[in-house]
């Protein structure tokens, strides 16, 4: 017991804290060193920047455990980066480089199988996505401001924590349905599947084995759906491996998720 102790106590808030880090600043200057952004989702940042930030407001109310409280202010601080160097060094004008799913196919009359409502985080310009980002962050401090002296906000925040783990815990799904669709892992790294896993395990351990009154039951339901996908993640990868994922030169759907990192 004295090491799993060792491990709740010392090692695991270290590896949560340091894990935004340690997942994006290789991307991070990747993408800055080859000056293009091409086969990196945008929804990366989307998913990680708004759950991080409905996670900082439901630490206001729920004042769960504080390395995943830092994980949250590091993860906004890392994505919001990635964000910034992702559209800086976006390529071309077609919306394939937006979508998760989107054909790279130039002559392909569909760039964008799956359209959204007000080309929502497909936009060409800058600012609509910090404009979003910012309305987002003032709604929230409103609604705290608003609720916080109130008896509702104890429902309001458990429901914020509810939202944000369940956006966050949709991070490996974009990976695992262009998988299926291709019935290949190509362009998915296999050190990326090993680093998922291990933070999965560390988290998990954490999550349940620190204290009831420490991590709120939303974060460990969300952290074994989320270990429960990357598990499945492993499956495709055993089954298909790096099986061919082109044909004639033109990528298919789905390698846009490439470089996916959480």
């Amino acid at each position: 017991m004295g090491f799993i102790s060792a491990i709740i106590t010392h090692i695991a808030p270290i590896f949560i804290v340091s894990s935004p880090i340690t997942s994006y600043a290789d991307q991070i200057y990747s993408i800055h060193s080859s000056r293009s952004s091409a086969g990196f989702s945008l929804d990366i940042p989307l998913i990680m920047l708004a759950a991080s930030i409905l996670k900082v407001f439901y630490w206001l109310g729920a004042r769960y455990d504080t390395s995943l409280f830092l994980q949250a202010l590091l993860m906004i601080v890392m994505q919001t980066v990635l964000l910034h160097v992702a559209l800086t060094h976006r390529p071309g004008l077609s919306s394939a480089h937006l979508t998760p799913f989107a054909s790279s196919d130039p002559t392909s009359a569909h760039h964008a199988p799956y359209p959204r409502p007000f080309k929502f985080w497909q936009w060409r310009q800058h600012q609509p996505y910090w404009t979003f980002l910012g309305g987002l962050f003032v709604t929230l401090l409103f609604l705290q401001l608003l609720l916080g002296p109130t008896y509702l906000y104890e429902s309001y925040y458990n429901l914020l924590g509810t939202v944000a783990l369940t956006i966050e815990a949709t991070l490996p799904l974009p990976q695992i349905l262009a998988n299926q669709r291709r019935k290949s892992c190509k362009g998915f790294r296999f050190s990326v599947l090993i680093n998922w896993l291990i933070g999965d395990a560390f988290k998990l351990v954490f999550f349940f084995l620190k204290g009831e009154d420490s991590v709120p039951w939303a974060f460990k339901l969300c952290g074994l759906f989320q270990a429960t996908c990357d598990a499945y993640l492993g499956i495709q990868y055993a089954m298909w491996g790096n099986g061919p994922a082109e044909a004639n030169g033109i990528l298919t759907p789905g390698r846009e998720v490439e470089m996916e990192l959480r």
